[in-house]
């Protein structure tokens, strides 16, 4: 097959049996999964009651709420389980389609195995580098006098650094491990019915989301629980329960490292692959996305699954996870200082919710249902709409589960109304998320307005596209920031007035409200994982229908379903970035709370008019710009190599055009792989080392001038203004990229002349743009915002 490959001795291969060949020899399963599949049945079978029997024990001895905890994320890992066996059990089409599947399947595996390979390397070293700082540092005073020693705080911070990095990984590999398997049945399916099709990516989504957000909950229900028990909490002479939450920061460290890198990785793939094909497929040669002739079309289908699916599963995993951590932070600080007589419900609040989220986002997704009645012949419904009352059905369900979770866990006889302040904090949450859906949806979806202008800006060239979408993204960011604004000032008020007060009858409840506002935003968070991940299955099914060459009808229902998932992929990244900026300002105040403790003295304000603190925030601000800068212009590297290798291949190989050679689709996939390994580093290191280097050295800098808490303050600048910027550049590059694809996807509807028009090929040039922006940037500045954080807290000691 190889020697027919490169001599082209395939005679006109439109009318043969098709096949692709595979990016490698054999199938990759992670290390662990070999483990576990060569152990006999019967044995593994009893190693897992004995660990869940384990798991169960820790929890009854810690509290009711975690056996609670366990009991939700087990049955969902149940249900994710059904989930699997149900799309698994669907047929994967003629053989040509099953061959184009297949190679997908190696190149995103091979592709994985390879990043995160080196991804674990630089964990490890890392890992080691946090035990050094550890084993030196200084204690808190409530940590010295609950007889915590160093060397103790530095194994448990190290082992929930990797256990975070571990689960966040896996998080990534189920995410693209499901999408692989669905593409082709999602595919098959269209061949029948749109409904079946859009039931399929739904379901396969689901079982990610399942396990993404399972996951993240019972892997700090565990921790939390091993070292309640480990250390004895609350007995004569140890720790308080208030201050074991301050514990757990390095899983949330461990979790934003991979995820920054698995982004920037998989990101730089998809795009570099994506634009290479775009520009010298549709704009040079004049042949349809995804045409089998294209050299890079396997790369860039490859691209959807490790830069969509497994980064994006390796984000939401690091988003829920810094919310859960900061939110029992701050739960912690506040029933100490109100001297609440059981502080557990307020600890374990967010584990809960994310435990009810498992919960109401599975009756989201079985609500989406397959019609008996539904085939080709039928008109193709609105996918969005569908999706769009599942997501209503999961509103009005985590209205009621909050309402009854506030009322469980967060009433005190200290304040008998504040549970329910908490629950209207709660309610802006959701109110916020539901708002943020509709805004990202409004300006990407070529349904409304602003995309049909950016649309109607391509008649008149390539530069008036580029300026309309440009103009787009700006104008976009205003609306989320008022919404962001409002509900921040609207929880932190709410909280305030709770009637929860400290011993000199100061208000304490306004940074929690904040907290539950954040926790209600992401109450829904399986779900729009779900409809984040149906976005690159749709867009992979849509390639393997258009490189088998299955009928127009069958292309048009996978059309619709990949606009469709374009919209759905930006609400995500919307509704990603309005959870960061929460997230980071919950995470600003434990840092805070940390240095005060640290410190022994209040540190509750920074004041930007002492000049090195507000040097440290251009840093902050610079920070964001240069990291968004490398990002892209990886990308534009990764992309010019990929551009002259297919330029190359229809020049020395003419016949790929009549369909008389066969491409060297092996070729692309190598080249994007080992870029995108090499580019993401550069960036990612920027990232890690900025916040510690600067903290560091005006901590030397306040030691020399008489400034103790300089080093603390610098990075206090440094991360609010990072946060600040990140949120409005995130939200400028996801909308502007997300409108510039849709508004090509308008045009390839038919409408302003179409597919192949000049119209159509200054889209092409916007979408391209648009690329690195909305896939690679824009991503990986929510990751970025929140590293920021979680690494300042992991690092406070070494910056007083």
């Amino acid at each position: 097959m190889d020697d027919e490959l490169e001599n082209g001795n395939l005679g006109p291969y439109a009318d043969r049996p098709r096949t692709f060949p595979n990016m490698r020899s054999k199938a990759y399963n992670p290390l662990i999964f070999r483990i576990l599949m060569g152990i006999n049945f019967r044995v593994l079978l009893i190693l897992l009651f004995l660990g869940l029997g384990v798991v169960f024990y820790i929890g009854a001895r810690t509290s009711p709420i975690i056996v609670f905890v366990f009991s939700v994320c087990i049955m969902s890992f149940l249900l994710s389980i059904y989930l699997t066996k149900w799309v698994l059990s669907k047929d994967e089409g003629p053989p040509e389609m099953v061959q184009i599947s297949d190679a997908i399947r190696d190149g995103a595996e091979g592709f994985f195995r390879t990043q995160y390979g080196t991804i674990s390397k630089m964990a490890l070293l890392l890992a080691l580098v946090i035990l050094f700082i550890y084993l030196f540092r200084n204690l808190t005073p409530q940590q010295e006098s609950s007889g915590l020693r160093r060397s103790t705080s530095a194994f448990i911070t190290v082992a929930a650094f990797l256990l975070g990095a571990l689960c966040s990984g896996i998080a990534g590999y189920v995410g693209m491990w499901v999408s692989v398997r669905a593409n082709v049945r999602v595919s098959s399916a269209a061949r029948r019915s749109a409904r079946e099709a859009l039931q399929i990516a739904v379901r396969a989504g689901g079982f990610s989301a399942l396990v993404v957000v399972g996951m993240a909950v019972i892997g700090i229900a565990i921790l939390y629980a091993t070292f309640y028990v480990w250390l004895g909490v609350d007995s004569q002479g140890s720790m308080k329960v208030t201050d074991l939450p301050l514990l757990l920061v390095g899983y949330g460290f461990g979790a934003s490292f991979v995820a920054l890198f698995a982004q920037l990785g998989g990101g730089i793939y998809t795009k570099a692959a994506d634009v290479g094909a775009d520009l010298v497929g549709k704009v040079e040669q004049g042949i349809p996305e995804d045409d089998p002739r294209n050299p890079a079309v396997i790369a860039d289908l490859v691209g959807d699954n490790v830069g969509d699916c497994a980064a994006r599963g390796a984000d939401l995993f690091e988003s829920i996870a810094a919310e859960i951590i900061s939110a029992m932070i701050l739960g912690g600080t506040m029933a100490r200082h109100c001297k609440i007589e059981d502080p557990s419900g307020f600890i374990l609040f967010p584990l809960v919710i994310h435990s009810f989220d498992l919960v109401i986002s599975s009756v989201g997704i079985f609500s989406i249902r397959g019609k008996p009645d539904s085939s080709l012949k039928s008109p193709i419904e609105d996918p969005m709409a569908i999706l769009q009352k599942g997501y209503s059905l999961t509103i009005v369900l985590s209205v009621l589960t909050f309402g009854l979770s506030t009322r469980w866990l967060l009433y005190t006889e200290r304040a008998p109304s504040a549970w329910f302040n908490f629950a209207l904090c709660g309610l802006v949450g959701i109110i916020t998320a539901y708002a943020f859906v509709w805004i990202t949806k409004y300006y990407t979806d070529y349904k409304h307005e602003p995309v049909r202008t950016l649309a109607l800006a391509s008649t008149t060239g390539h530069g008036t596209n580029i300026i309309a979408g440009v103009s787009l993204g700006l104008e976009s960011t205003a609306l989320p920031v008022l919404v962001i604004s409002l509900s921040i000032v609207s929880a932190f008020w709410l909280g305030h007035t709770s009637g929860l007060v400290d011993k000199d009858g100061n208000p304490t409840g306004g940074l929690f409200g904040t907290a539950v506002a954040t926790m209600g935003m992401l109450s829904t968070a399986a779900y729009i994982l779900t409809m984040d991940m149906f976005g690159p299955i749709a867009d992979n099914a849509g390639g393997i229908v258009e490189m088998s060459q299955q009928p127009e009808s069958v292309r048009e229902i996978t059309d619709v379903l990949d606009a469709v998932g374009n919209t759905t992929k930006a609400t995500t990244k919307g509704f990603a970035i309005g959870s960061a900026a929460l997230a980071s300002f919950l995470l600003f105040s434990a840092y805070m709370d940390e240095v005060a403790a640290f410190a022994q003295e209040p540190f509750k304000q920074v004041d930007i008019a002492i000049p090195e603190v507000f040097v440290g925030g251009l840093l902050g601000s610079m920070l964001i710009f240069l990291f968004s800068a490398w990002a892209c212009s990886a990308v534009g590297r990764t992309a010019q190599e990929v551009v002259n290798e297919v330029r190359r291949q229809f020049i020395e190989r003419p016949g790929i055009m009549d369909y008389k050679e066969k491409p060297d689709y092996g070729r692309c996939v190598a080249i994007v792989a080992s870029a995108s390994l090499r580019e993401m580093i550069k960036p990612g290191a920027l990232a890690i080392v900025s916040p510690i280097a600067v903290g560091f050295l005006f901590r030397i800098l306040g030691y020399y001038t008489g400034h103790p808490l300089l080093g603390a303050k610098v990075v206090a600048a440094m991360l609010m203004f990072a946060t600040v910027s990140g949120i409005l550049m995130a939200l400028f590059l996801n909308t502007a990229g997300g409108a510039w694809d849709n508004a090509k996807k308008y045009i390839e509807t038919g409408a302003l002349g179409g597919k192949g028009s000049e119209c159509h090929k200054a889209a092409v040039t916007g979408d391209t743009v648009g690329d690195p922006f909305k896939d690679t940037a824009g991503p990986s500045l929510h990751v970025l915002i929140k590293m920021l954080a979680t690494i300042t807290l992991v690092m406070a000691p070494i910056f007083l």
